[in-house]
């Protein structure tokens, strides 16, 4: 009885002492007043990476926590994620405001900062390995962050989401807004969608982050048209010409396209995939280079 109860203790213990989602206030500058979640393994990596997860539109950090499988690579790996959450605009991100689309001016982007600056100071992370992905309105903000952040992010993944600045002009980036030019596909020449990120930060000549863009070939929500603007635009940015397909990558209805030789710039089509989260995180993780 006594071995029992022994073990009931230790078991408890490690029950409480488990890793969850933990909710995280008064971490730095806020000036739309986001929320900032952040899960931190047991077992932490030395000088650990950190991945900035965003939700989408109608969506939370708990919901977006339990999204995809990454919690448990975190496990594995010893890397932090953020889940930055934000209650304004029907939960969409600020993808369309001068202040989230211009370096160190505000908006959602600036708190979003504030939760990667605080991450690295109190877990003494790694700054040169910072990410961020996102699906739907966070696939739209992970542009935006590349855009407006280059110098924070090491590389980013966009699933079913807009090009950095498609929204810029628009009233708001809702489903409902009034102008869905953008999700419908807007489209400009290369160097046009590259002169909107170059123009976020002007005289930034510094390293840019190297992209995944994901869309399903039957989203009828955000087109995916949307995708290949995105690949356009970072392919100007990044200078990497289209070098080939390659399809089954990283499953049988997926296509693969490479840029230069896609270390730098990728792009994934689905066909039949409409707008929802497929989220692949082993292709995701080795791009991002925790994983080899």
């Amino acid at each position: 009885m006594v071995l029992f109860s022994l073990l009931y203790v230790a078991f408890s213990a490690a029950i409480a002492a488990a890793a969850s989602l933990q909710r995280v206030t008064n971490f730095g500058n806020n000036p739309t007043g986001i929320n900032m979640h952040i899960y931190v393994p047991d077992r932490v990596a030395a000088d650990p990476a950190i991945i900035v997860a965003l939700h989408p539109c109608g969506g939370n950090g708990p919901q977006w926590f339990s999204g995809t499988r990454l919690p448990s690579y975190a496990d594995s790996n010893g890397f932090i994620l953020i889940y930055p959450e934000t209650p304004n605009m029907s939960n969409c991100w600020d993808v369309h405001s001068p202040a989230s689309l211009t370096h160190g001016s505000g908006g959602d982007a600036a708190g979003i900062i504030s939760m990667v600056t605080y991450t690295l100071q109190t877990y003494d992370g790694d700054a040169a390995r910072v990410y961020v992905m996102g699906f739907s309105s966070g696939g739209m903000m992970t542009n935006v962050m590349a855009g407006s952040y280059p110098e924070v992010f090491e590389a980013g993944a966009a699933y079913s989401g807009t090009a950095h600045a498609c929204f810029a002009g628009a009233p708001s980036a809702t489903p409902f807004s009034p102008n869905q030019t953008c999700a419908q596909g807007l489209s400009h020449t290369p160097e046009e969608w590259g002169n909107l990120v170059r123009n976020s930060y002007p005289g930034y000549t510094g390293r840019r982050p190297r992209m995944q863009i994901w869309h399903g070939m039957a989203d009828t929500l955000v087109r995916p048209q949307c995708a290949s603007e995105a690949l356009k635009q970072w392919s100007n940015v990044l200078g990497e010409s289209f070098t080939r397909n390659a399809t089954g990558v990283p499953s049988g209805q997926w296509t693969q396209s490479l840029y230069g030789d896609g270390t730098r710039l990728q792009g994934f089509f689905g066909q039949g995939v409409g707008h929802e989260a497929q989220i692949n995180e082993d292709t995701l993780l080795q791009f991002f280079g925790i994983l080899s």
